[in-house]
Formats: C-alpha cells, structure tokens, sequence
C-alpha cells in the first residue's frame, strides 16, 4: 500500500541539482505530490518533497539519493506527525469568562432561565445552543480510509481532520464520538441515546453492510438529518465530476450505460444518486451476493468486471483493490473514475494512455468538496433530514464551480461550500 511520506534531500546550490533528485525518485516509479524549501544556505537547500511510496522502496530510494555527486539524503520527516501531536481539535468558549457578572449569566443563576425556556419549547435549543452549528461524527472504525477494519480509536485522526474540516470551511462544530461495538443493535441505541446533543448525525468510515442498515434505522428514529458520508457525500462528488466529464467529451450523461466496479457503501451510495438524476442504464458488478441484491433494489443490472469495461462508457471503481483494472480492459473513449484510496484500481495516467477519454482517482474526486456545504445547508434549513433533490443540488452546484478544463472545484475555496449550502438550502425549501 502506498501512503504519502515525506523525505528530507539537501541539495547543492548548482544548477540542475535539485532535477537530479526529482529523477532519481521518477526511476523508482514514484510521483512527486509537493516539494517544499525548508532551509537554504549559502550553498546548500533542504527540500521536504513528498511522494506516495510503498514502504518496500524506502531503501532503494535513499541508495539512489546518496548516490548522486550534489544531493545528501537527511531522513524522512515526521512533519504530517507534528501536526497531529496533541491532537487536531479543543473546545473553545465563545464567550470571555472575565468578571464574576458574566459567570453568573452563563451558568448558575443566569443558565437556569434559559434551561426552562428550553424546557417550555424545546425548539429554543437552536437559538440558545449550539446544536444549529454541531454534528457528531460517529465512527465504529471498521472501515477506516483504505485502512480497513483499524478500531475505532486508530480512526480518531479522520474524524478529527473531519471537524477541522467543518470548523474551517463552514464554521460548523464537529465532535468526534467513537463507538466500539460489533452489535449493530448497541450502535444504533447508543447513538440515539447520544443524539439530543447534536444538530446532525454525520457516519463515517462504516463498513457494508452494516452501515445501510445503520444509517436507516437512525433515520426512522431520529428527528435530525442523518448522513453517511462514504456512501452520499462521495456520490455526489462523483455526480459533479461526471457532469462536466461528460460536458467535456460531448455526450449529455442521461445517454451514457454506467458501471459501478464494487457495491459496497460508496457504490451502493453513487449507483443510487445516478438512477436519482436520472440515469436510466447502471451496471453493477461484485462478488457478494448481498450487495448484488441490494444493487437490485436499485433497479441495477448485475453484470462481470469484464462486462462492465466493454459494456459501460463511464466506469467508476470502488472495491479498494490496487491495480484491479488492467489497462487491456480499458476501451478507447471510456471515462474512468478509480476513486479508491490510496490506492486506485488503475492509474489515471495508464487508463489515459489505453485510451480512456477522461481518468481521474480519488486523490480529486473526494467528498471534502461537499460534505462541509452539505451539513451547513441543512442546519440552516432546520431540515429534519437530507434528500435527494439536495443532493443533486448539490452535484450541479458543484460542477457548474468547477473551472474551465477542470473536473471539480478547488475544495479549499470557501466560496464552494457556501455555494453547496445555498444549493442544500434552496432544494430542501421545496
């Protein structure tokens, strides 16, 4: 498995020095994600350059550096772990605690008026509190990135990254809750039981099957908008995607046979927003009889790996299988979406060159792009649940940000989520 690291390279102060470097790791078969100038002297720079390698290649890579005659490898860099030190989040007031009059009107005697406002119409939370601006991010760590089944507390970093996103992006309080349970059962009592502390429920990183059932147990049961990530955030990304990849080779989507390769939560999750906006042909494919079933229920037509790539015009791939499509399955003119991570089903790069019109991976088709607008719409809408309508908003909304050429948006322009969020807001208002 390939996982981004980071290496340290001094370099001398000469033309060509630093190229020298950047050959030495393409040899290896790695590509460059960042490079970074962390020091430079008088006749010496330290670069932090960044690349996914596999752990395998780590020796061969550092004999190839101390090899060349103006470069000196340092060590790799601990600096994705210094960020992580301490932890991402803390809880801040909103209000300076700094005389004793504002302690008494935040907590006791002040707090108890507003308690029994509540009490009088529970509604008055939203105005009081600060559930209009909080959504758990509830996990069981059985489906952690492309880690698998890690536990809960070894998923704490996503979900932390998660709130920093919220916070960031949206200004929205995220709070982690990690759930250690095998019993579906437990899972979904203990997160209603949890639930009057939060706005919005948001799932993450919940392993197929048990998360559809989880996620439709808690919507039966609860009053606020419930939402598991994998399957619908990602979906919609994809749909976005779609919708100026299509643009972009000519040919409107509603006309295209779709295959979906892998039908677990994220396959299940974009098989069902596509028959949503009207696609009328999706193919599915995957070894499970289960999850063949539920593609079904869908209206989808099961069909082999091999069907799916001579059948279908777009191909999307979920099953997190490194290198599951060869490049002789591609046909020319197909689009190919690998979004598994870290590592896709074939390379953008290769499906281009067997002939795929378009190719992307999930390092772009990710859903930090809409998640954020997702949950602040619907906050702001006071809506008791997502929808479908919303959802496809929100895909349209982000296709139609995205710049010329380009698939998607940029995830870090605050403008994108307010857009997602105005979009949310406008679709659940009918």
């Amino acid at each position: 498995m390939k996982i981004p690291e980071i290496l340290r390279v001094e370099t001398r102060r000469a033309p060509g020095s630093l190229a020298s470097v950047l050959n030495a790791i393409a040899d290896v078969g790695l590509v460059v994600e960042h490079v970074d100038t962390i020091r430079r002297d008088q006749d010496k720079t330290l670069w932090e350059i960044t690349v996914e390698i596999d752990e395998a290649l780590h020796v061969g890579l550092v004999e190839r550096l101390n090899a060349l005659p103006a470069a000196r490898f340092v060590g790799w860099s601990d600096r994705v772990f210094l960020r992580h030190r301490g932890g991402k989040l803390e809880m801040r007031s909103r209000i300076a605690v700094t005389t004793h009059q504002i302690l008494r009107d935040i907590y006791t005697p002040g707090v108890a008026r507003v308690c029994l406002a509540i009490q009088h119409d529970p509604a008055r939370a939203y105005e009081l509190t600060y559930l209009s601006r909080c959504v758990a991010i509830i996990t069981d760590g059985s489906a952690i990135l492309g880690l698998g089944n890690i536990g809960p507390r070894a998923g704490l970093p996503v979900m932390e990254g998660k709130a920093a996103l919220f916070a960031e992006l949206v200004q929205i309080s995220g709070i982690p809750i990690l759930v250690q349970s095998a019993s579906l059962d437990h899972f979904v009592d203990v997160v209603y039981a949890i639930s009057p502390s939060f706005g919005a429920i948001l799932l993450e990183d919940i392993a197929a099957p048990r998360c559809f059932e989880i996620e439709q147990r808690l919507r039966a049961r609860l009053q606020i908008p419930v939402l598991h990530d994998d399957q619908h955030a990602t979906a919609v990304v994809v749909l976005a995607a779609l919708l100026n990849a299509t643009r972009q080779t000519g040919t409107p989507l509603l006309e295209l046979t779709v295959g979906v390769i892998g039908l677990g939560a994220a396959g299940l999750g974009i098989a069902r927003l596509l028959f949503a906006h009207g696609i009328k042909h999706v193919l599915g494919a995957d070894l499970r009889a289960e999850a063949l079933g539920r593609f079904a229920e869908l209206r989808g037509q099961a069909a082999t790996i091999d069907g799916v790539m001579q059948r279908a015009d777009v191909v999307i791939c979920t099953t997190g299988q490194k290198g599951l499509v060869s490049p002789g399955l591609v046909r020319p003119g197909q689009i190919i979406f690998a979004i598994s991570n870290p590592d896709p089903e074939i390379e953008p790069a290769m499906a281009l060159a067997a002939g795929a019109a378009i190719a992307a991976d999930g390092k772009s088709i990710n859903n930090v792009l809409c998640f954020p607008g997702l949950f602040d719409g619907v906050l702001r809408a006071r809506a008791s649940a997502f929808a479908d309508p919303a959802l496809v908003a929100a895909a349209r909304t982000l296709a139609s940000l995205a710049a010329g050429g380009e698939l998607l948006p940029d995830p870090l322009d605050p403008r994108v989520h307010l857009a997602v969020s105005a979009a949310v807001q406008a679709a659940l208002a009918h």
